[in-house]
């Protein structure tokens, strides 16, 4: 008996099984652009804090230069090295300490980690579901199902 919801493979006809097989594959590229970004985020998160722990090393009125985008910087000193902006997204930055901000961070890499644990078990689950379509449709069409005629 068939699980509900549950798709027997082995029933569809080749050009069913060609049309999930490709919703399939689709969705496993999307999974994987997706860990891509969140693993793109992990390493930004551990720049951030290790940028958080080289600040709170300098001492007070160190020259340095300041990032204002990825490829401009201006001359500054530090100030306070124990208050610390965060982005936290869309624009948005709340002043924290240097502890909290670490700590941000930490919890985001976490949080972002369990995701990335998570979402590469389902597509892990996904591109076998696949590979095991793509198995079934050349046994498919081994077995004469009718082709293009030369």
């Amino acid at each position: 008996m068939a699980t509900p919801g549950r798709i027997e493979l082995d029933k569809l006809s080749v050009e069913q099984l060609k049309g999930l097989k490709e919703q399939t594959d689709l969705e496993v590229n999307l999974l994987h652009d997706s860990l891509n970004k969140i693993r793109t985020a992990i390493t930004r998160l551990d720049s951030a804090s290790a940028a958080l722990q080289d600040l709170s090393l300098r001492p007070h009125g160190k020259k340095m230069l300041v990032p204002l985008t990825a490829s401009l910087y201006v001359p500054g000193s530090l100030d306070d090295a124990e208050k610390v902006l965060v982005d936290v997204g869309t624009g948005y930055f709340i002043e924290k300490t240097m502890a909290q901000g670490k700590e941000y961070c930490e919890r985001k890499i976490n949080l972002l980690k369990s995701n990335l644990d998570e979402l590469a078990e389902v597509a892990t689950k996904k591109k076998a579901i696949a590979d095991q379509m793509t198995l079934l449709l050349h046994t498919k069409l081994r077995q004469g199902s009718p082709g293009p005629s030369s």
